[in-house]
């Protein structure tokens, strides 16, 4: 009764097209759900996710879950979740991803996994890293370690789309710097994103990660631009 009354006043809505969720439905309506474009990366190590870092990155494997179109509904997804503060979004897609790779070989050996962090500035406006629960809910079901304060962002990086490409590079390049770097020596590391544009702060942190003795490293994404 208290539940149907408080969804009468505070519905909750999909996060994909905003309509009233059912009482059995959470953050994404059924419709939406079966909606959602899947990528089955996971299922080919020789997917576009990792062949965007082909001689940028050494990677063991790479995947992303869905494609991102514009004004898609996935789109939307991902908005709610960074500036509507939804982060169950984040729990849902990592619950979501982290059952099936735990079913995959090249990636249930994965040791801890990292979110690509966020300038303290931006961590402090918007009150949370978007990818935290995504990642955090990986590693749960990966049985891996959560580690975030090994890899940080010490820069602002706002006017890097004023760059050319490569000068943008270097800017995001020297935004990021590796702290306590021991607590991920010999280790497979996952690197945790929401989104695939270019590659650049994936590419920059991936090269961070991978100057640590002896690591392994692996990329997880909500999404892929299609």
């Amino acid at each position: 009764m208290f539940h149907d009354l408080a969804n009468l006043f505070y519905p909750k809505i999909c996060n994909c097209c905003d309509s009233p969720l059912l009482k059995a439905e959470q953050v994404i309506c059924t419709s939406c759900l079966h909606q959602l474009p899947t990528t089955n990366y996971h299922l080919d190590n020789e997917n576009i996710t990792k062949k965007v870092f082909d001689a940028r990155l050494s990677l063991e494997n790479a995947t992303s879950l869905l494609y991102f179109k514009k004004k898609g509904i996935v789109q939307n997804l991902i908005h709610n979740l960074k500036y509507k503060k939804q982060e169950e979004v984040g729990s849902f897609l990592g619950n979501w991803l982290g059952e099936e790779l735990a079913k995959h070989q090249g990636f249930n050996n994965v040791d801890c996994v990292i979110p690509v962090p966020l300038h303290y500035k931006k961590l402090k406006k918007r009150g949370f890293n978007q990818v935290s629960e995504f990642g955090k809910t990986i590693a749960l079901k990966l049985k891996a370690n959560y580690i975030d304060d090994v890899l940080v962002k010490k820069s602002s990086s706002r006017t890097q789309t004023l760059k050319k490409r490569l000068g943008r590079w270097g800017i995001i390049d020297a935004t990021f710097m590796i702290e306590n770097p021991e607590k991920l020596e010999n280790k497979h590391l996952l690197l945790v994103d929401d989104l695939v544009t270019t590659g650049a702060t994936l590419e920059a942190c991936g090269n961070k990660l991978l100057q640590i003795k002896n690591t392994k490293l692996s990329i997880a994404t909500m999404a892929i631009t299609d």
